[in-house]
C-alpha cells in the first residue's frame, strides 16, 4: 500500500477562507492508472481534482478530471494546481503547466494567479434567442446579443444577458438543457451580464437529470475573453467578474484582454484570481 499527499485549496477566493472555488492537488500522481485518478476525482466529488506529473515541455504536467470526465483545460485547476506547483517545486513566480489543451504560461503576485490561454476560437449557436431562453428559463427579450460557443481549451457557450436580474433569475431547464452540445458533446451554458467594468456571471452544467452550478469558472471566464475577441475585436477589456453568489460560494475572477503595439491581430487572455491553501492529507491505495 503507497500513501499519496494532496491539497485542498480555494481558487478565485473572496473574502474569507471559505470562498472561491474548492480544488484537491494530488502532489505527485506518478503510478496512479487513468481509471485510479478517475475514481479519485469522484471519490473527492469536488468539480475537478489534479495530479501534478513530471513534464519534458514545462515545469509540471496537469491532468484534470470532473467526478465524472478528464478536462483538456480548466482555468481554477490551473491557478490551483499552480499554487502548489510553487511550494513543491520552488520554482518561482512565473512558470508553465503542460495540460492536454497545451502549455499554459502562469504568473503570481503574491498568493493571486494569473494564466494566460490559449488563442480562442468562436461559433454560432444553432438554436434561436427564443430556443436559448427556454432552455435557460428565461424571457427572449433576457437573451442579449450574440451568443456564442467559444473555446481557448474547452467550448463553452456563452450567452449575454441584458441585466444583472435575468442573470439571477436564470433556472436552466433539465428537459431540453441537454440540446445544448459543445463540440466534445457537453452541455454547459455560461451567462453574464456586462456593466463595462464589472461582470455578474453564472455557470450551468449537468450532472445526470439535474442541472448543477459552478461556484467559479475560470475556463468560461477565459472564454468570455474570447467572446469579447470575437464581438469587440480590437478592444482591450478589462472586468472583475462576479460568480457563485446563488451557490453560496462568492468568488472574485479578474479578466484581461491585451493587444500588443507590434501584433493587435493577435490578443492576449489573461485571468486571474486569489488562491487559497485550506489543508493537507494522505489517501492509501
Amino acid at each position: 500500500m503507497k500513501s499519496y499527499s494532496y491539497r485542498l485549496v480555494n481558487v478565485f477566493a473572496r473574502e474569507g477562507r471559505l470562498t472561491g472555488n474548492p480544488l484537491c492537488v494530488f502532489e505527485d500522481g506518478t503510478g496512479l492508472d487513468d481509471a485510479t485518478q478517475q475514481a479519485l476525482a469522484r471519490q473527492f466529488n469536488l468539480s475537478e481534482t489534479t495530479f501534478i506529473l513530471p513534464s519534458t515541455r514545462a515545469t509540471a504536467r496537469v491532468r484534470i478530471y470532473t467526478p465524472s470526465y478528464e478536462m483538456p483545460f480548466a482555468g481554477h485547476p490551473t491557478l490551483g494546481t499552480a499554487h502548489v506547483v510553487r511550494d513543491l517545486k520552488k520554482c518561482g513566480d512565473a512558470f508553465e503547466l503542460e495540460m492536454k489543451a497545451g502549455v499554459i504560461p502562469v504568473s503570481a503576485r503574491g498568493d493571486r494567479w494569473t494564466l494566460q490561454a490559449n488563442g480562442a476560437r468562436a461559433r454560432v449557436p444553432s438554436q434561436s434567442k427564443a430556443e436559448l431562453a427556454r432552455v435557460l428559463g428565461l424571457a427572449e427579450a433576457d437573451i442579449g446579443e450574440s451568443p456564442l460557443w467559444v473555446s481557448t481549451g474547452r467550448e463553452q457557450l456563452v450567452v449575454p444577458l441584458r441585466s444583472a436580474e435575468a442573470v439571477r433569475n436564470a433556472r436552466p431547464q433539465g428537459d431540453v438543457f441537454s440540446k445544448l452540445k459543445s463540440e466534445d458533446g457537453q452541455s454547459m451554458a455560461y451567462v453574464f451580464a456586462d456593466s463595462g467594468a464589472s461582470v455578474e456571471s453564472r455557470f450551468f452544467f449537468p450532472s445526470g437529470p439535474a442541472i448543477l452550478e459552478d461556484p467559479a469558472t475560470g475556463s468560461a471566464c477565459a472564454n468570455l475573453g474570447g467572446w469579447f475577441v470575437s464581438t469587440q475585436p480590437g478592444v482591450a477589456v478589462e472586468r472583475t467578474i462576479s460568480q457563485g453568489e446563488a451557490v453560496r460560494r462568492p468568488s472574485t475572477l479578474y479578466l484581461s484582454v491585451k493587444y500588443g503595439p507590434a501584433s493587435p491581430a493577435d490578443p492576449r487572455i489573461l485571468v486571474g484570481g486569489d488562491v487559497i491553501e485550506l489543508g493537507r492529507g494522505t489517501v492509501s491505495l
